[in-house]
């Protein structure tokens, strides 16, 4: 075999091992019991050491020397396993498996102290899992900022700073809007009643279905937290359900079958190797808002998706499709980010984007988290945390160790609105589609245009050459204006 084919072969038995991580992932969020939590740290770190192991193969090195790739694919392998390379080697084996094994434990930990609001189970086990990250975060650094070193794991080319101008921009049309919107005479009401269990669910496959995701490939189940994993032909979705709110369940399961149709949609031939995943978290999560938001949250598709409703829970209790529309797309200040507006779920971002970063620094203390987040929030959105699961306990991503993620959540929400202006110029007929519960021609093209490209281009590039424009915020924030100044007539 050539260098190239040598150092694919390795990539691919490595990425394989990682699936088998991610799996152990899934399983410890879904359906493994209680008691098993130790265990599976030991299970964790064990397998990080080997993945480590391979990640760290002074042959790479040698055959990425070496490697002649066969073509544009090939340059696009070997970027991706230098760059991955580089970053492994600077992170001792020690740290890797200190890593995985904390990061096991903290999030079993975290979900009994939600359950419980009981913060001060928790913050033990963050500390613990901060002080890790920070070593990393150092190691990586090599003497730059070691929050930008950890965000690029997540999205390469963004800086906390670019990503703190972005927030500067972006702030006061939000703020703007928000004022705008809470002070309209208009107050849609919230969905109230019973919807049972079962209902939802089968609801939500049939969404699940709608939106392209292949079940032969994949299975819905239930989580604390929704989220998706995997890639390739075994990619698993998770969802919530709540009686009252059947809004959570649908639209949870829409937005992880955003990141799962991504993956399923890379093309098979780069299966198991650094392609064949998508190129970044800001990427994955355009394609998971905008399956959430630009379409199934558009006034045509809830037009289909009350009539759906109706037929599965009886009378909705709301006037007609813009009054059904309207609660869909509430605005209302709220406590959790995954159930946050369009509106306000950026602002929800921006919090938690001071937070970490000044945790990493070493400018916040876990021990002053609580307190920083409570008064942060109440100036920003009006109220008061009542409890900790409301708070700083309710997401999962501190305790696996995920810090410089949450602002590809809002880099999703940029893309999206990029590549829904591009979109709506291609499909000028959309709108007929969606009000027949089609979202086939929107998924298709982003299927084309985005996720069949796996990590063939840089995620700016790959933006720009769906959109024929260079990623920004305005898109995004003149879709919000016009859409929530149209519902609240302002």
């Amino acid at each position: 075999m050539t260098a190239y084919d040598e150092l694919l072969e390795h990539a691919r038995t490595t990425m394989a091992l990682s699936q088998v991580m991610g799996r152990l992932g899934w399983d410890q969020e879904t359906m493994m019991p209680r008691g098993a939590a130790a265990q599976r740290s030991e299970e964790m770190a064990a397998l990080e050491g080997v993945l480590h192991a391979r990640r760290v193969d002074p042959r790479i090195g040698e055959w990425i020397e070496r490697a002649e790739p066969p073509d544009a694919a090939g340059a696009a392998q070997l970027r991706l396993i230098a760059r991955d390379h580089q970053r492994a080697v600077r992170v001792p084996e020690r740290l890797a498996t200190e890593l995985a094994r904390a990061t096991s434990i903290s999030q079993g930990v975290w979900a009994e102290a939600r359950e419980r609001d009981d913060i001060a189970h928790f913050l033990p086990h963050l500390d613990e899992v901060l002080r890790l990250r920070r070593e990393e975060a150092a190691a990586l650094a090599d003497g730059g900022d070691p929050y930008d070193a950890l965000l690029a794991g997540y999205e390469p080319g963004a800086t906390g700073a670019g990503i703190a101008a972005m927030f500067e921009r972006m702030r006061p049309r939000l703020v703007a809007l928000r004022d705008r919107v809470l002070g309209s005479a208009l107050h849609p009401p919230p969905l109230r009643g019973l919807f049972p269990r079962e209902a939802q669910l089968r609801l939500a496959r049939r969404m699940a279905e709608a939106f392209g995701y292949d079940f032969s490939r994949g299975r819905l189940d239930l989580a604390v937290h929704p989220f998706s994993s995997g890639s390739g032909a075994d990619v698993r979705i998770t969802t919530r359900v709540a009686e009252d709110d059947p809004f959570n369940c649908l639209y949870s399961t829409i937005h992880e079958v955003g990141h799962a149709t991504y993956e399923q949609a890379i093309d098979d031939s780069h299966a198991l190797t650094p392609v064949g995943q998508g190129v970044s978290m800001g990427v994955h999560e355009s394609q998971s808002r905008c399956y959430e938001n630009q379409i199934a949250r558009s006034r045509a598709f809830t037009g289909f998706l009350r009539a759906k409703m109706t037929e599965e829970f009886g009378d909705l209790g709301l006037r007609g499709a813009d009054a059904f529309h309207a609660t869909v797309n509430r605005v209302a200040p709220g406590f959790i980010r995954t159930e946050a507006d369009e509106v306000h779920y950026n602002l929800h971002i921006m919090l938690r984007f001071d937070l970490e970063r000044a945790l990493i620094t070493g400018d916040l203390d876990v021990a002053d988290l609580e307190e920083a987040w409570n008064a942060r929030f109440a100036a920003d959105f009006g109220l008061p945390v009542d409890r900790p699961a409301h708070g700083v306990l309710q997401d999962v991503h501190w305790s696996i160790g995920l810090f410089g993620y949450f602002p590809t959540y809002a880099l999703g929400n940029v893309y999206a609105g990029c590549l829904h202006q591009a979109m709506r110029a291609d499909l000028p007929d959309l709108d007929d589609h969606l009000a027949a519960g089609d979202p086939a021609p929107a998924t298709a093209w982003l299927r084309d245009m985005v996720q069949r490209h796996g990590g063939l281009y840089e995620p700016a590039e790959l933006i720009t050459r769906a959109t024929g424009a260079q990623p920004s915020e305005g898109p995004l924030l003149d879709y919000l204006e016009a859409k929530f100044g149209a519902i609240y007539w302002v």
